[in-house]
Parts: structure tokens; C-alpha cells; sequence
């Protein structure tokens, strides 16, 4: 069982940055995979990025491989999306999910979800 909770959205350019932080309770966060997608209005839900217990193993979505980076801090409890080169395109709200066992890219596949937070891009 596992709690998440995302900050670190808002506003901001395009070319812009923005890192987001997702802050997780519960026991053995380590044990977890963990995962970030997205979901603007009147779209699907997508893939963004997603990160193994160790953090050795990291996949991204081709749009944004190369722009974004995930990454973990088990002592803090805590995965992060640093976002660069922003596009009016990533307008949406992001969210923070866990999953037991490997690390997947299919949101179906995750057990824990965040609320999520806004980032929109302007042009």
C-alpha cells in the first residue's frame, strides 16, 4: 500500500522547464516501480516515463526521450520528472503512479495513482 501525492506543476512558456515531484507513504517505497503519464482534456491517457526499484532501468515515450529525465530517491521517498524544452503539446495534467514487480508502460498495468497536477505551456 502506497500513497502519492505530485507537486511542481504550473505555468510556464514554451522552451521552458519544469521539475515535478511525486511524494510517496507507505511501506517499502523501494520495492516499488514507478511511473509518470498524462492526460489532456479529451484525450487518452498516456505514457511519459517510468523508472525501476533501482533506478538503473529508465523507458521513455519517443515524444519525450531526450526532453524529459526520471528519477528516484528512496531515502527521500520520492520520484522526479525533470521537463525541458517544453511544448504547447505537453499541456496536461501529469500523474505519479507505483506498481509491485517490473517496470511497465501501460497504465492499466499500475496499482497506485496520485491526484495529479496541472501543467500547461503557453506559446
Amino acid at each position: 500500500q502506497v500513497q502519492l501525492v505530485e507537486s511542481g506543476g504550473g505555468l510556464v512558456q514554451a522552451g521552458g522547464s519544469l521539475r515535478l515531484s511525486c511524494a510517496a507513504s507507505g511501506r517499502t517505497f523501494s520495492a516499488y516501480a514507478m511511473g509518470w503519464f498524462r492526460q489532456a482534456p479529451g484525450k487518452e491517457r498516456e505514457f511519459v516515463a517510468a523508472i525501476q526499484w533501482s533506478g538503473a532501468i529508465t523507458y521513455y515515450a519517443d515524444s519525450m526521450r531526450g526532453r524529459f529525465t526520471i528519477s528516484r530517491d528512496n531515502d527521500k521517498n520520492t520520484v522526479y520528472l525533470q521537463m525541458n524544452s517544453l511544448k504547447p503539446e505537453d499541456t496536461a495534467v501529469y500523474y505519479c503512479a507505483a506498481r509491485v514487480g517490473v517496470v511497465r508502460t501501460n497504465w492499466m498495468e499500475y496499482d497506485y495513482w496520485g491526484q495529479g497536477t496541472q501543467v500547461t505551456v503557453s506559446s
